[in-house]
């Protein structure tokens, strides 16, 4: 079975990830052909601009805004928001789990 290159862009960009990132507004001008859809995910800053709609506490880091088809700020956007959701889950995970009046004890896993 030979799958052509543009047989799973068009794959990819009907999976259920990038389905999701759709439900967070439209990337480029939404009238583009799979690859420049590809490229405009794949260049990270609508995917940063989505991660700063999760958590919008400011970073320190600025992502590359024309990338140009650079591989080096491609990769620098990437990072950042890897660097990113990291923080987050991070940030999240240590926040202790508190309970709230009126939360029937039932409803909590054994232990707590």
């Amino acid at each position: 079975m030979d799958v052509t290159v543009s047989e799973l862009m068009e794959l990819f960009l009907q999976s259920p990830l990038v389905t999701w990132v759709k439900t967070f507004g439209p990337f480029g001008s939404g009238n583009q052909d799979n690859l420049t859809m590809y490229m405009d995910l794949a260049d990270g800053i609508f995917l940063n601009q989505i991660m700063l709609q999760i958590d919008p506490r400011p970073t320190n880091q600025r992502i590359n805004k024309h990338v140009n088809n650079d591989v080096n700020l491609r990769i620098q956007n990437l990072t950042i928001l890897v660097r990113n959701i990291k923080t987050y889950y991070q940030v999240r995970r240590a926040r202790p789990f508190r309970i709230h009046a009126g939360v029937s004890r039932s409803l909590l896993p054994p232990g707590l």
